[in-house]
């Protein structure tokens, strides 16, 4: 996903500065890490810079100058043609629960400590699971009918999920074979 294209989305709405368009995406993805303020001042200035979006204030608030951003033309024809284009399906294994359980079984006794492979496995697991309690615990009042919030929480769930039955088959695999070379490389 390109951050620039999130930015013009965000901006789609109506004019923000870059405190509201930070806000505004922590709003729309809770679940998702929150976007730093630097991040989004940068992508606002390289934004500005390609002609995608343009400065259309600047007011004190607080004692600070505001700038507010509006998307141009080109901004908004270009987030026309990123949201036809179908995102790249995932599962390429590049995750970080794939890389480090990969890297538990082949590394991590050249490493030394006094966890196995099992047990990154089944702290990942359970780290999983506290997850999927705490988003299905969500209170959701005031946002019960807000579908983009519901979509966004499904979609986290049933990726924790898929995330969960991948680790319980890494799980499987290390108690059936548990003198085989899956610790050797």
């Amino acid at each position: 996903m390109s951050i620039a294209d999130l930015h013009l989305g965000l901006l789609a709405t109506g004019p923000r500065h870059g405190y509201e368009v930070k806000k505004e995406h922590d709003a729309w993805f809770p679940e998702v890490r929150p976007l730093a303020f630097g991040q989004v001042y940068a992508t606002l200035g390289r934004l500005v810079r390609d002609g995608l979006v343009e400065v259309v204030d600047a007011r004190p608030e607080g004692g600070h100058d505001r700038t507010v951003y509006a998307v141009t033309d080109a901004g908004r024809a270009r987030l026309r043609q990123w949201l036809a284009e179908p995102a790249p399906p995932a599962g390429t294994g590049g995750e970080e629960v794939v890389r480090k359980t990969v890297v538990a079984l082949r590394a991590l006794a050249a490493v030394g400590g006094h966890i196995g492979a099992r047990e990154v496995v089944a702290r990942q697991r359970a780290a999983h699971l506290r997850r999927m309690r705490a988003l299905q615990e969500l209170d959701d009042a005031g946002s019960g009918d807000d579908v983009a919030r519901q979509l966004v929480k499904r979609h986290a769930l049933l990726h924790l999920d898929a995330d969960l039955r991948w680790l319980d088959e890494a799980a499987e695999a290390l108690t059936q074979d548990s003198d085989s070379d899956l610790t050797a490389t």
